[in-house]
């Protein structure tokens, strides 16, 4: 394990407005208010047809291939992730959480295009201090979160 020291910052709390992806909405964010790190917490509903990776089909010739989950109704969701920068400074989003509707649920990775409906509500909380950087891994093409 390996670990890095950091502390709290400012606080913000953003409603994305329907249609907006909730990555590519919440790293846009961070950007233009100067935030390299940062916990985010979501709560809210989610659009039809956004998408989800809800885990890996068997590797194929070496690389891990996403399954990705196609919301089929608006629905709940809620979610976590952290905000790290990548090799070049840009403002990485990866948060899980699990969307649902009349008793059933799925549960996965938001980057495949999370998209906001009606109120959804973000709670980000900038970390301070150096440290973790996602670097993409050869192996997978991940950004891989490092802390030296």
């Amino acid at each position: 394990m390996r670990s890095a020291e950091l502390s709290v910052g400012r606080i913000f709390v953003l409603r994305l407005e329907s249609g907006e992806v909730i990555h590519e909405t919440i790293e846009a964010f961070a950007r233009d208010n100067g935030i390299e790190r940062a916990s985010v917490s979501i709560v809210g509903g989610a659009a039809a047809g956004s998408k989800m990776v809800s885990g890996p089909i068997l590797p194929i010739a070496g690389k891990i291939v996403p399954y990705v989950h196609e919301v089929g109704a608006e629905s709940e969701v809620t979610g976590f992730g952290t905000v790290f920068p990548d090799e070049d400074g840009n403002p990485i989003l990866h948060m899980h959480g699990s969307v649902g509707r009349e008793g059933g649920s799925s549960t996965g990775c938001f980057r495949a295009g999370m998209v906001a409906w009606l109120v959804l509500e973000a709670v980000v909380t900038e970390l301070n201090g150096p440290g973790p950087v996602r670097r993409t891994d050869p192996d997978t093409g991940f950004k891989i979160l490092e802390i030296e």
